[in-house]
Order: structure tokens, then C-alpha cells, then sequence
């Protein structure tokens, strides 16, 4: 089995406990992250219209939520919202939390949307989980509308840690593991968080590859001792 295929796999089988598994770990501050994306982006995008939201790696859809709420909230009317994920099972639980939205089941290199066809392309602590990356931000410059934004949450690795960073990353590393794995019985799935961000992107080549892809950087922020990182790109 390759390695996109067993990740997608390894979702497929925490995905009944994912939302618990999540709101334990983060101690319920990921709400915060996600309504800070949203609200930014709607004020970098300043349309009270907008046509299509697409929340890429949509997972348990608790995104494609908060999209519709602080769209609600700031009085923007949008037309559809739409989740693109290939794991069956993390999409079965979004379509019961959300059955009002859209959902296909695809990869980040194969969304199936027109070009041009979505204003604003979302995809929460999803990246660092496509093999392709280069080709899934093709892909998302790809669809949006020029002028159209890329909205990334992600954990990104920090080489130079602080020393809130280093509790950061034994908490990432030693803790977190264990509650993950407590609730999902799959201790190999919460293993392997700490180990991809160890083998992920910093923010600094995240831009660059925003950049190659087409994308103009617009803000770029880490919340909560750098757990979290927000990076926002307008498509040129």
C-alpha cells in the first residue's frame, strides 16, 4: 500500500472518535484557530457574496462548520459550500454533522471543480498530509477565481524552537500521543501527528511553495505557543 493510501486508511479508522480525540487534545483552543481563519479571510476577500467555499481534506467537516457560521455571523451570503476529502469514513461522519453541505470523495490533487469555479479554498491541518503537495497547490490555484484565497491551519516544524516551543513539542510528542490513542484504541494513528510535523514543512518554505504555486502571501501568524500557524494567499 503506498503511502498516500495508508494515511487515508489510518483516517478511515478514527474517524468515529476523531471529534472527541480532537476537542481533548486541543483542549477545545482549535475553535479559535478556525474562527480566526474564517474571519480573516472574509475580511481579506471583503465580498458580502460569495459564490463557493471549497474545504479541502474537509475531514469531519467541523471547518466547512465554522465557514458557515462566521459567514453568518459577518453577514456574508454564501451560495454553497463544499467538502472534498478521499477518506470514506471521516466524509460519512461530516455528512451526518453537516448533511446540508456538498461532499465528494477526492484526493487534493484531483478536486472535482471547475477551474476557476471557488472564491475562497480552505484546507485545516490537511497539507501536511498530502504526499503531492506541490501538485495539490496546483490543483488549488486550479480552481480558485484570480484573486481567490488559499487558507492553510496547519502544525508546522519549527527548527528553533523557544522554550514554549519545546514544551510545545513534548506535549506534541509525549502527551498527546497517548491521550489520542487512549480514546481512538489506535496508538499508531496519534504517533504518527508528531512524527509528520518532525517531517514537515517550517512556515518560511510553506510561503515559498504558496509562492511557486502562484500565490501572493497576505498573512501569516502562529497562535498558542506556535502549535498552530495560519497563512493566507490571494491567487495572482
Amino acid at each position: 500500500m503506498e503511502k498516500q493510501e495508508k494515511i487515508v486508511s489510518m483516517f478511515d479508522n478514527i474517524a468515529p472518535t476523531y471529534d472527541t480525540a480532537n476537542r481533548v487534545m486541543s483542549m477545545g483552543v482549535d475553535r479559535t484557530w478556525r474562527k480566526k481563519a474564517c474571519d480573516m479571510a472574509f475580511g481579506y476577500y471583503g465580498q458580502d457574496t460569495i459564490d463557493t467555499i471549497v474545504d479541502v481534506a474537509c475531514g469531519t467537516g467541523d471547518m466547512m462548520g465554522y465557514w458557515k457560521r462566521q459567514g453568518s455571523a459577518r453577514g456574508v451570503a454564501i451560495g454553497r459550500i463544499v467538502g472534498v476529502d478521499p477518506s470514506e469514513g471521516m466524509v460519512d461522519v461530516a455528512r451526518k454533522k453537516f448533511p446540508d453541505f456538498s461532499y465528494h470523495i477526492a484526493k487534493a490533487t484531483e478536486i472535482p471543480l471547475k477551474e476557476q469555479e471557488a472564491d475562497i479554498l480552505s484546507i485545516t491541518y490537511g497539507i501536511r498530509n498530502v504526499v503531492e503537495r506541490q501538485a495539490a497547490l496546483d490543483e488549488f490555484n486550479r480552481v480558485l477565481k484570480p484573486g481567490g484565497l488559499v487558507v492553510i491551519l496547519e502544525f508546522m516544524k519549527n527548527e528553533h524552537p523557544s522554550l514554549l516551543g519545546k514544551i510545545r513539542d513534548f506535549y506534541m510528542n509525549r502527551i498527546l500521543p497517548k491521550i489520542g490513542g487512549f480514546i481512538s484504541k489506535n496508538l499508531e494513528a496519534y504517533e504518527y501527528l508528531p512524527n509528520s510535523i518532525g517531517e514537515f514543512l517550517t512556515v518560511a518554505k510553506m510561503e515559498e511553495e504558496l509562492e511557486n504555486a502562484g500565490f501572493e502571501m497576505l498573512y501569516t501568524k502562529s497562535f498558542s505557543m506556535d502549535i498552530s500557524t495560519l497563512l493566507i494567499a490571494r491567487k495572482k
